[in-house]
């Protein structure tokens, strides 16, 4: 089997990049083997993963490929056949090569964004990078995730915002919980957690199923 490869990308930090790819490297590790590449120099991923304890090692397979930069596509390549799923956590930079060059070979673009007015001003950069790899990769699905959704009206505004932008919206939703933050401090996810983690993990799971769902329809 060749592997399906999600990028996790968005132009402006801190909207929980590694969050997504990490959580979502959990849960596809119920469904084969993934690899998660770290694309990016803070290395965020590899430490998350490092931080495991002995007895329960983070359950997919990390790699620090940050300097690759825009030959990173060919790197990814060398492991299609290893690998069942393979997520790119991409760095949060403009200008850096790294996102255009994993957006060419990958299934399906996740770009997570935090319902705030900053995150969609700053959305529109991430639109034309998804629309130019998008004309040299015909089969480029993307989808934007709702991260650390906060229950305010202000919240909802933007989400409606975002539901006209051009890249659909998933229809599930990570809100913003202490369980995500305590998965990474443990090198862990939140399936690991048990019952204080139950809403994380069902959020989880519904964004895990709708991606399934969508790389289902992806022939390579």
């Amino acid at each position: 089997m060749t592997a399906k490869i999600v990028t996790v990308t968005n132009q402006k930090g801190g909207c929980g990049k590694t969050t997504v790819s990490m959580q979502l490297a959990g849960g596809l590790a119920k469904h084969g083997r993934v690899l998660v590449v770290d694309a990016d120099a803070q290395a965020t991923a590899t430490r998350w993963a490092a931080s495991a304890s002995d007895d329960q090692p983070f359950p997919a397979t990390v790699t620090g490929l940050a300097a690759a930069g825009a030959k990173l596509h060919r790197e990814v390549r060398k492991y299609l056949t290893d690998y069942d799923f393979i997520l790119i956590d991409c760095p949060p930079s403009v200008e850096s090569p790294v996102p255009q060059s994993a957006l060419l070979v990958s299934d399906l673009a996740l770009i997570p964004i935090i319902p705030a007015p900053a995150d969609l001003w700053a959305a529109s950069g991430t639109r034309v990078l998804i629309e130019q790899a998008g004309a040299l990769n015909n089969g480029l699905i993307a989808r934007m995730v709702p991260n650390m959704v906060p229950r305010t009206s202000l919240g909802d505004e933007v989400l409606g915002e975002l539901s006209g932008y051009g890249i659909p919206l998933t229809q599930a939703q990570l809100r913003q919980r202490t369980a995500y933050r305590e998965a990474q401090v443990y090198g862990t996810t939140v399936h690991t957690m048990g019952a204080r983690a139950r809403d994380s993990i069902e959020e989880v799971d519904l964004l895990l199923e709708e991606i399934l769902g969508i790389l289902s329809g992806v022939a390579r």
